[in-house]
């Protein structure tokens, strides 16, 4: 899988890296952004994100994968493909930002992940607020978190706070690896 993962860096750093000034989510300003929605939605770069995920997290033995959305919805969707490509059975799910005041009024949804060993996904991570947010709705689900797993990690603590709440924490790709540090 290099073959596959340096293409996935090659990809990462021509299409989905922009230089200018830009506030984060976090709030933070940079000046750069790493825009992988350009990636996980990019018809040859979204199966190379399963396999590079899969890869980076396969001593773990998860049952479902997916996090806070919008970020994390292509990254599991593509793991999920990716997983069943292999032979293997992979879930996914998606946490709301909050629940839906109508229908079943779910915060999670998707397969349940009751009692089931999950992995909470991201694009890209700085502060680790979004991963910790689908953490916490996971636990409150009765889940199992067993790590949180970024594409690409911005280096801003997220990995420290990700941590501190007892999870494993994986990238990718670093900002030294697509050449931003």
């Amino acid at each position: 899988m290099t073959g596959t993962r340096e293409r996935l860096r090659e990809l990462i750093t021509d299409k989905a890296i922009v230089h200018g000034r830009v506030t984060l989510s976090s709030g933070k300003e940079a000046d750069y952004y790493v825009d992988l929605r350009r990636i996980t939605l990019d018809g040859e770069a979204a199966p190379l994100v399963g396999d590079v995920m899969l890869d980076l997290v396969e001593d773990l033995r998860v049952e479902a994968v997916g996090g806070l959305t919008m970020g994390a919805d292509p990254v599991a969707t593509a793991m999920l493909h990716a997983a069943h490509r292999r032979g293997e059975r992979l879930d996914a799910f998606v946490v709301r930002k909050a629940e839906k005041a109508h229908g079943l009024q779910r915060r999670i949804e998707g397969p349940d992940i009751t009692g089931r060993r999950v992995l909470v996904v991201e694009d890209t991570s700085t502060t680790g607020g979004s991963p910790l947010t689908a953490v916490e709705a996971c636990r409150e689900a009765g889940a199992e978190v067993v790590a949180v797993a970024v594409i690409a990690d911005r280096s801003s603590g997220a990995e420290e706070k990700i941590r501190e709440a007892g999870v494993d924490y994986r990238a990718a790709y670093t900002l030294a690896d697509l050449g931003l540090a």
